[in-house]
């Protein structure tokens, strides 16, 4: 493997980071306007970290492109970090949610399309009874509180380097005595995390072993793959294992489909057999509307409603006044009866698999030793794992280890001023049913160019 030039690697940033500029001027303005009423100058925190001096200003978005308020196209591959998996506004959501709006926007009270978006994802993810809220982070603390009912424990067991969304228990991870600490950069957290949370590597059958053992675990919630440290898939054989130990200690097991959705219409969770007990999913099965949703078992359900106080059930600490309303309900309906369809996964899936392998041609041709991961039609690239940097990584303390933060910070800007829009903090692309070969072209043209001035 190569060493990247440094020298060379900051030339590049402030290169790059200079043509933004440049080329951004109304962004800029939205900016410094922005800075004078929000923290930062940006709505959400997290916006600090885009590439560049400031972020893109979002002006419209269709299909596969974005067009920022400086009159720039990109091809987004970014998608809304997956809340836009649809692609930008398909017709159908769109119709969906215009007729919804114009006759009921919430109501509090149950709507036509409530049952039939139950039915469907009933039907994809083979769990037979729902509930709803308005994000994933809300499914996972929700189906939190009924493990911790339903078992009398009080613990989750998380994977090191998850993401659960803003959950306070997830915001945990192992430091270098592997005790559990509050993950960097986590905000003012409720309690000592070692107190509700017990954290193990991914991949690691015999640290989870250890952790149920202990008897105070009401759950273990995890995602199939870990998504948000580069994509780290499970090993042969450890979701059946999970599943084994689970059964083994009382414990609950919860599949957050939220990211690997992405591994087909029913997730990773219909595409490889998991048997979940609970499984939650937000973002992407609205075409962008605010929803998340968790399923459950029969055998859970009738252990939720042996608990339920009826005359407490507006303050038992689930739901919330505009979750299950009538317009994310029509959004999700069209969504995933006219958008996110089977053929649609098909298609996304295959250019998802060219996508990776051209940017593999492209690493390996420039010695960078970065490697190429692919989870149906989610794709990321990132430093090498390893002594010697030649594997995928293996577990999240791993990718997070060959996370090489200058060069990922370069190839972000390098594409975004060439027209490709990425997801930030790691190198993510994500395919909609409306991406097309040239989208794929256009990135890896845009990667070409990027690694032939890091690589001289």
């Amino acid at each position: 493997m190569s060493v990247v030039d440094r020298n060379r690697l900051g030339k590049l940033v402030q290169a790059e980071t200079a043509r933004f500029v440049a080329t951004h001027p109304a962004a800029r303005s939205a900016f410094e306007r922005a800075r004078g009423s929000q923290l930062a100058g940006v709505p959400m925190n997290w916006m600090t970290r885009w590439p560049g001096s400031y972020p893109v200003v979002a002006a419209a978005a269709a299909g596969s492109r974005l067009t920022d308020v400086d009159g720039h196209d990109y091809v987004d591959f970014c998608l809304g970090d997956t809340g836009a998996m649809a692609g930008h506004c398909p017709a159908p959501t769109v119709a969906a949610v215009a007729a919804q709006a114009a006759v009921a926007i919430t109501t509090m009270l149950p709507s036509p399309d409530a049952a039939t978006v139950s039915e469907l994802l009933r039907n994809r993810f083979g769990l037979p009874l729902w509930q709803f809220t308005l994000t994933a982070t809300d499914a996972n603390r929700f189906v939190l509180r009924l493990a911790r009912e339903i078992t009398g424990r009080s613990k989750v067991l998380v994977f090191d380097h998850c993401y659960h969304g803003t959950v306070d228990e997830t915001a945990a991870t192992l430091d270098e005595h592997g005790a559990v600490v509050r993950r960097p950069g986590s905000l003012g957290p409720q309690v000592d995390l070692a107190a509700t949370t017990r954290v193990v590597p991914f991949n690691d059958l015999a640290a989870v072993r250890r952790a149920l053992a202990h008897g105070d675990v009401a759950c273990v919630l995890t995602e199939p793959a870990l998504t948000n440290v580069g994509i780290v898939l499970p090993d042969e054989g450890f979701h059946a294992g999970l599943r084994a130990l689970c059964d083994a200690h009382g414990v609950l097991l919860v599949i957050d489909e939220t990211h690997t959705i992405c591994a087909g219409p029913g997730g990773y969770t219909a595409a490889f057999g998991l048997r979940p007990d609970l499984l939650t999913i937000g973002k992407p099965i609205a075409g962008g509307i605010p929803i998340g949703a968790y399923g459950m078992t029969a055998e859970v359900a009738a252990r939720v409603l042996a608990r339920d106080i009826p005359q407490l059930t507006d303050v038992n600490g689930l739901d919330g006044t505009l979750a299950a309303n009538p317009v994310s309900f029509a959004a999700a309906r069209a969504t995933l009866t006219e958008v996110l369809t089977p053929a649609a996964f098909s298609r996304m899936t295959a250019l998802a698999a060219r996508f990776e392998a051209e940017a593999a041609e492209l690493f390996a041709a420039a010695g960078l030793g970065w490697h190429t991961v692919r989870l149906g039609c989610r794709v990321e690239y990132m430093a090498g794992a390893g002594a010697r940097g030649d594997r995928p990584a293996h577990d999240g303390a791993e990718a997070a280890a060959a996370f090489d933060e200058a060069l990922d910070a370069y190839l972000h800007l390098a594409l975004l001023n060439r027209g490709v829009l990425m997801t930030p903090f790691h190198m993510m692309a994500l395919m909609s049913p409306a991406t097309t070969d040239d989208d794929v072209t256009a990135h890896t043209e845009a990667l070409r160019a990027a690694l032939a001035a890091l690589t001289g």
